[in-house]
């Protein structure tokens, strides 16, 4: 049997981008991780999320790429 961590399902925030707001749904964990790594770069998690978006590619649903940026940033720090 495998450990499993704490789930939750997506909990739907909303954020600025370029001044309009939009909404994502993200689960907890990513949505700290995306403010751990913000406050690593020393920006705000709006600025991060921003630059996340205007980088994914258009078949790419902002809520995935959010995602994958974080599972990313995680396993680069893993010895």
């Amino acid at each position: 049997m495998i450990d499993l961590p704490p789930m939750t399902p997506p909990v739907k925030r909303s954020v600025t981008i370029d001044g309009h707001r939009t909404s994502v749904s993200l689960e907890d964990p990513f949505w700290r991780g995306l403010g751990e790594i913000a406050r690593r770069q020393g920006q705000s998690r709006a600025v991060l999320i921003a630059s996340i978006d205007h980088q994914r590619p258009p078949e790419v649903g902002l809520a995935t790429a959010l995602r994958l940026f974080v599972l990313d940033q995680t396993s680069r720090q893993q010895p």
